[in-house]
Parts: C-alpha cells; sequence; structure tokens
C-alpha cells in the first residue's frame, strides 16, 4: 500500500515537473510534424496501436507523437504496396526495422524517443507509470501469445502493475530483445516492486534515448 503510495507520488510530481521542461521540445516537435506531414499530431484515436492493455487488463488511449504517415496500421493490411511488410511486421515484434510508413521526422523522434514524450499526459491521468512494464497493443499481445505460449505466466504477472514511459526492457536494447526475454524481464520487474530498481532504471533511461540503442 505504501509503496503504491509513495510511487504513484512521486509519477505524478516527476510528470508535471518534466512537462513544464520538456514542453518547448514537445512544442516544436508538434510543429515539425504538422508541417511536414498531413494529418494528426499524435497517433490517431481509431488507430489500434494506440489501444494500449494497461494493469490489469484495462485499454487505454496511449498519447505518442505521431512518427508514421496518416493511418499507418490500417494501410499495412491493406496498401498493396505495405501488405508484403505485414507478415514481417507480425515476426519481428509488430516493428520493422526499415519501416517504410515511418516519416523522415518520425525517424528522429522514435529513435531518441521523443514521440514517447506526451505519455506524461498518461501518467498524470493515471494510465501510466514512468517506471513499469511496456505496454502492448491488443493485436500484438494476442499474436505473441500464440507465437510464445510458455509466456502467458509471465504476461499475467505483467498486467498486475501499470505500464511505464521506461522500464527494464526499454533500458536493456528495446527492439533488441524478443518477445519472450521482455516479458520476462517485466514480470521479474512487478515482482520485484522495488523503489530503487525504479531508481536504476531511470537513471539509465538518458543514456538509452541518447544513443538510440534498439529503436526502431
Amino acid at each position: 500500500m505504501y509503496f503504491d503510495l509513495i510511487k504513484r507520488t512521486i509519477d505524478l510530481l516527476s510528470s508535471i515537473i518534466l512537462v513544464v521542461i520538456f514542453s518547448p521540445l514537445m512544442l516544436i516537435s508538434a510543429i515539425v510534424i504538422k508541417l511536414t506531414s498531413p494529418g494528426t499530431i499524435l497517433v490517431e484515436k481509431d488507430n489500434k496501436t494506440a489501444q494500449r492493455v494497461g494493469k490489469n487488463g484495462k485499454i487505454f488511449y496511449h498519447l505518442k507523437f505521431r512518427s508514421m504517415i496518416p493511418h499507418a496500421y490500417n494501410l499495412i493490411k491493406t496498401d498493396p504496396k505495405l501488405k508484403k511488410y505485414y507478415a514481417e511486421y507480425k515476426r519481428s515484434n509488430f516493428k520493422l526495422h526499415k519501416d517504410p510508413r515511418v516519416t523522415k521526422f518520425g525517424k528522429f523522434i522514435r529513435k531518441y524517443s521523443i514521440d514517447e514524450m506526451p505519455q506524461f499526459f498518461n501518467v498524470i491521468k493515471g494510465d501510466m507509470s514512468l517506471v513499469g512494464p511496456r505496454p502492448c497493443f491488443v493485436e500484438e499481445l494476442e499474436e505473441q501469445k500464440k507465437q510464445f505460449p510458455d509466456c502467458d505466466k509471465y504476461i499475467k504477472e505483467m498486467l498486475k502493475v501499470k505500464p511505464g514511459i521506461t522500464g527494464y526492457w526499454q533500458v536493456s536494447g528495446r527492439s533488441n530483445v524478443n518477445f519472450d526475454k521482455r516479458v520476462e524481464m517485466d514480470a521479474y520487474y512487478a515482482r520485484k516492486k522495488s523503489l530503487f530498481f525504479d531508481l536504476l532504471i531511470v537513471l539509465k533511461t538518458p543514456w538509452a534515448m541518447i544513443s538510440g540503442r534498439g529503436a526502431v
């Protein structure tokens, strides 16, 4: 009980401070997205990848700067030029290393995790924490369960805590880590429930952002 209260207090105060600090960068990013690509600034609400699975399986709208062409999720399934990538997309943890849907500016903000900054508002709202497992979207979770059936016990543990903007997986290689290993790491994090572990992850996060290691 005390752990959850302290963690929520840290999340709320830290997110408000970080929104203030990074507001100029977020404003510039929003302007550049609007000027360089048609469509919304944030990932569209009807984009299935924006519907993430949170604590206890609750679905929430995951705020991210849009780094892809408009309606990218639908296009990879329906556009003749992009459909050929869909099988690879599912096989590779729902991440294409050379995704043709990503815009030029999108590559930059994805590499340095700038696209993740609107999630501070998810934390303020209470859907996410600063530190926690990476939130999966519904189709991703369903498909990965089929590929890795032995991971079900780890997924159940992972969903006992709020997902995070950063986490054990995010600072340990991101897309270089396969789904089965990722959820095992996230389950370990959920079991540990340690503010000290959170601090270690937060301290590693700036380097993960600057290096762009594992980002696609």
